[in-house]
């Protein structure tokens, strides 16, 4: 996996609080921010794979019939 640099902006008594913080739990600000960042995206990819299926389910509807496994399965 390649890693890129990102610069964020925040008050210099907030980002001190936050290290402090981090330090006190046996971890870095850095790995902190990589495990929000990581899962801040995955919810976006949550979203989108949802949204996904909400329009499939507009558009071919079921009538409420529940399929059988292999009628599932079929190809």
């Amino acid at each position: 996996m390649h890693m890129r640099n990102i610069t964020l902006s925040a008050d210099a008594d907030t980002i001190d609080a936050a290290r402090q913080r981090a330090a006190a739990e046996s971890t870095t600000l850095n790995a902190e921010f990589r495990s929000w960042l990581e899962a801040y995206s995955r919810r976006y990819r949550a979203n989108r794979a949802m949204h996904a299926v909400c329009e499939l389910r507009a558009k071919y509807a079921t009538g409420g019939r529940k399929f059988t496994r292999d009628e599932l399965n079929e190809r």
